[in-house]
């Protein structure tokens, strides 16, 4: 039987956990370091749980059902799935990236992959021909769409085609939308990461990350990285994860429905001098975004009209929270120049429009009257302090 997306985020596929006869309807926590076997070469298919664990292989088969991948990994954390991909290259290869990127992933790429012997070349893939850096060692084109916090919209076929034309990987960061509003794999990618500890877990509970292949041959690679390396997700990790994933499409719905509000709000706000938000039939990407992806997602990056109101507004929010992360139920706002992108050069942050002016919206769940009053008491009280401030 062939499931819908949202009956996926429960079932997967569908498949039966044999080894589990006592009928549960969640999944149960395996949390046990090792297996007992009842003689040699008697495996029950599970030896340690550094190399596979029940609560972890479920999670990663559902993962892999909602983004129509052969495989699905479970990482520690987003970055460790981004690490591990990372592991497939040698020294003296060459990857393209994107030059918005999670900030996370440029220190990675500034810091251990340059030591690994690895160049990552970071492009505007929107105003740049990447074609023209192709070389014999070139491996790789990765990238994120939306991207984390322009909310550039990257042309997933366009870019899919370039990589296997010259014979490489297509790897795309889908966090932003999850699997419920866009799938990469089916757009040509060969790689997908995520952090799941965004959207896929959704409570701001655990952390989790996830590497989807599209072929068998990747997959037996990522599987020898994975039980190499030993970054897999933890049996409780897994567990929350799973439950998180079950309410998925109620979520993205709603905090969708509520940044699209929000957005429209914000763009008539006198404080507020600009708003990045792909669901605008005005925005750069639009288009795109509507033939690759099933929505627009919950994420606004806005630009406010000084630096001192920006640090106003994040002292005065009372409900929505001024904390990093993003993707889950409670209402999040970000500073990427002190917090996601603190370490990026200042000279890559400021071309990519990461100024003193600018947040991140991550919209939650909450009731949008009480999140437009947040914002509007925020952004009135640190208007009201600049004119206190100028009289005095």
């Amino acid at each position: 039987m062939c499931y819908e997306l949202e009956t996926r985020c429960l079932y997967g596929d569908g498949k039966i956990f044999e080894q589990d006869r006592t009928g549960a309807i969640s999944f149960p926590i395996y949390q046990t370091a090792t297996f007992a076997h009842a003689g040699l070469g008697g495996s029950t298919g599970y030896d340690y749980s550094r190399l596979q664990n029940p609560t972890r292989q479920h999670l990663e088969e559902i993962v892999a059902s909602l983004e129509g991948g052969r495989s699905a990994f479970a990482f520690s954390s987003g970055m460790a799935a981004i690490t591990a991909v990372f592991e497939l290259f040698s020294m003296g290869d060459r990857i393209i990236a994107d030059s918005d990127l999670y900030g996370g992933s440029i220190r990675l790429f500034d810091h251990i992959c340059s030591k690994n012997g690895l160049t990552v070349l970071r492009r505007d893939f929107l105003r740049e021909d990447i074609e023209q850096d192709i070389t014999p060692s070139t491996r790789a084109i990765f990238f994120e769409t939306p991207t984390n916090p322009m909310m550039n919209i990257i042309d997933i076929r366009k870019y899919a085609e370039i990589a296997h034309r010259h014979g490489l990987l297509l790897i795309v960061d889908n966090t932003f939308l999850s699997p419920y509003f866009q799938n990469p794999i089916a757009l040509g990618a060969d790689i997908v990461v995520h952090s799941g500890t965004k959207f896929l877990a959704g409570h701001n509970d655990t952390l989790s990350g996830f590497v989807v292949t599209a072929s068998e041959e990747l997959s037996e690679r990522m599987a020898f990285i994975l039980k190499t390396v030993g970054s897999g997700l933890a049996p409780l990790d897994s567990w929350l994860t799973l439950r998180g994933i079950k309410t998925l499409p109620l979520r993205m719905e709603r905090q969708q429905e509520n940044a699209t509000r929000l957005a429209d709000w914000l763009r008539e706000h006198p404080n507020v001098t600009k708003v990045y938000y792909p669901g605008f039939a005005d925005s750069p990407g639009h288009e795109i975004i509507r033939a690759q992806a099933r929505g627009f997602g919950s994420m606004i990056t806005f630009e406010v009209d000084s630096a001192e109101t920006a640090r106003r507004l994040l002292g005065n929010v009372r409900m929505i929270h001024f904390a990093e992360s993003l993707g889950g139920v409670e209402t999040l706002i970000t500073y990427p120049m002190t917090q996601t992108h603190a370490d990026v050069p200042e000279e890559i942050r400021l071309k990519n429009g990461i100024t003193d002016r600018i947040l991140r919206l991550s919209v939650g769940v909450e009731n949008i009257r009480d999140l437009i009053r947040d914002l509007d008491q925020a952004l009135n009280r640190s208007e009201l302090c600049l004119l206190q401030r100028t009289a005095e």
